[in-house]
């Protein structure tokens, strides 16, 4: 890793020491994981049309994986859920994705099961601190204004969930970053205290391949803290 900068580029040196501007699927502030001179892995594109045509999907921090690619993080948790990997929804009937549910919002993924509806909103979470995952990496008010739809539905009688998918190995739980978006957390903690179920599940990331292999303690209250 060279730089990262204007939000969906990064430079990157290869071996021979040529540098490429490779296109960054990541929309966070990707903290923690964009250290210049962090080892990288690129994908390349065999579409023509496109401008650059690699993408960044992984960077090294520390002695960890880590994967930056957010647009692959739906296809892991639908993956996870049709494999049972995640089994707090039982047997499920149905994925839908991107699912309207407002005149301005839409959440990743409708579960059925048995008549019942479940809206879940998916979260990528590329920090880790101490051992413990967190998000967000910045502050993120479309973040909170998710929780509080996910907490209406619930009200409603649906199922609710939101779901943290921690793409690197090096963390033992998950807690919501109160340091970095201290509304955030506390909306994360209300919505879960009116029912709406909060998950975290860990990838195994490493250059041959992403997969959600285990399920994280989930921190919420400040005095959790590491």
């Amino acid at each position: 890793m060279i730089r990262r900068y204007k939000r969906f580029l990064a430079d990157i040196e290869l071996s021979d020491k040529k540098v490429l501007t490779v296109h960054c699927p990541n929309t966070g502030s990707m903290l923690g994981c964009s250290e210049p001179g962090s080892p990288v892995m690129i994908s390349r594109s065999d579409n023509p049309g496109r401008k650059y045509l690699y993408t960044l999907e992984m960077v090294q921090a520390g002695s960890a994986w880590v994967g930056v690619n957010t647009s692959l993080t739906n296809k892991l948790v639908r993956e996870a859920l049709e494999k049972k990997v995640v089994q707090e929804f039982g047997n499920l009937d149905s994925i839908a994705q991107e699912v309207k549910t407002s005149a301005h919002t839409r959440l990743d993924f409708l579960l059925e099961r048995e008549g019942m509806r479940i809206y879940m909103e998916v979260k990528n979470c590329s920090l880790a601190e101490n051992r413990a995952a967190m998000f967000p990496d910045a502050v993120t008010a479309r973040g909170t204004k998710h929780l509080y739809e996910l907490a209406a539905l619930k009200k409603q009688g649906h199922g609710a969930a939101v779901f943290f998918c921690v793409q690197r190995r090096d963390a033992d739980c998950f807690m919501p970053a109160r340091h970095i978006d201290p509304v955030y957390a506390e909306t994360l903690a209300q919505v879960a205290a009116e029912g709406v179920m909060v998950l975290a599940y860990q990838a195994d990331v490493n250059p041959r391949e992403i997969t959600i292999t285990r399920k994280l303690p989930v921190k919420l209250a400040a005095k959790d803290v590491l």
